[in-house]
């Protein structure tokens, strides 16, 4: 059995959909006050429970082969509609999923993280991500560590300031690093071929198939809507002190800026071959702001 934590989120439902179409046996642990009709309705098996409630987290383990979590604080954190924080859930609430799973015999952990975590900007999220790596390198159970770049979905839609209805684009520094923006349906297929897969490798690191700065996303984005983009550019330095100041108040919104600065600032080292070493054929971002140049002119 496979119990998928995050289940509720964008990627934790993809990957419940392919496992459930897949055969598999699937067991979703979901908040107490979430609606779990959607999970149901492909014939994924609930448990009750929370991050933040250590003594739900034993039974939701119970006869669990492989864990895949992904779950995190920082959408809702976002959204304003969690009043537990990233260090809540993402760090002590995941610590204690880790204890419950090796208490329970769980043989395969398969934890998201994110690229470039070494050399990140710090914040809360980067703060909890490293601590539960480290944590996981001291356990016993077969662990993999996944570590995708910057999801297109997110950081080229509206939520991340990237509005190209509006014809407005924000960027944090410079906007002239590549990144390899992944698509999340693409990583939703790694994590559950890593969750099947007979030894899979214990860490895992990897974008898109195509590297691609944020001023030629927004230059892109231009030409497919067919006028210029305004781009407004925050500064590094402005984006740090910002980063640093909210950390405490406003987890979500520091941990965002920061990964928008991390993005800026990175390097990439990786590429998509550990996709296409699965069959799996990557979404460039360039096509992704294609179809939403379609959808947004058929809207």
């Amino acid at each position: 059995m496979i119990l998928l934590v995050g289940a509720t989120g964008d990627l934790g439902g993809r990957i419940a959909k392919r496992l459930c179409a897949a055969g598999q046996e699937v067991r979703c642990l979901v908040r107490p006050a979430t609606d779990d009709s959607p999970l149901r309705a492909i014939g994924a098996g609930i448990v009750r429970g929370d991050l933040t409630d250590p003594a739900t987290l034993a039974p939701a383990c119970d006869g669990v082969d492989t864990v895949i979590a992904t779950a995190t604080a920082i959408s809702r954190r976002l959204q304003g509609r969690s009043p537990a924080s990233i260090r809540d859930v993402d760090e002590v609430g995941m610590g204690h999923l880790i204890d419950a799973a090796e208490s329970a015999g769980v043989r395969r952990f398969i934890y998201l993280s994110f690229s470039g975590i070494e050399t990140a900007v710090e914040t809360p999220l980067r703060h909890a991500k490293l601590a539960m790596e480290r944590r996981l390198k001291s356990s016993p159970m077969e662990v993999v560590i996944v570590r995708p770049d910057a999801f297109q979905e997110v950081h080229f839609s509206p939520i991340s300031r990237f509005d190209m209805a509006a014809g407005k684009v924000s960027v944090i520094g410079r906007g002239n690093t590549k990144a390899r923006w992944v698509a999340t349906d693409d990583v939703a297929a790694l994590l559950c071929a890593v969750a099947l897969e007979p030894d899979p490798p214990r860490l895992i690191e990897f974008g898109g198939p195509e590297a691609l700065t944020k001023n030629e996303a927004g230059t892109l984005a231009g030409e497919l809507m067919h006028h210029r983009m305004k781009v407004q550019h925050m500064p590094r330095p402005v984006a740090r002190l910002a980063v640093r100041v909210l950390s405490r108040r406003k987890d979500g919104l520091a941990s965002a800026l920061g990964a928008g600065l991390t993005s800026d600032l990175s390097v990439v080292t990786w590429d998509d071959k550990p996709l296409r070493q699965r069959g799996i054929i990557p979404r460039p971002a360039s096509d992704f702001l294609r179809e939403q140049a379609r959808a947004t002119a058929g809207s």
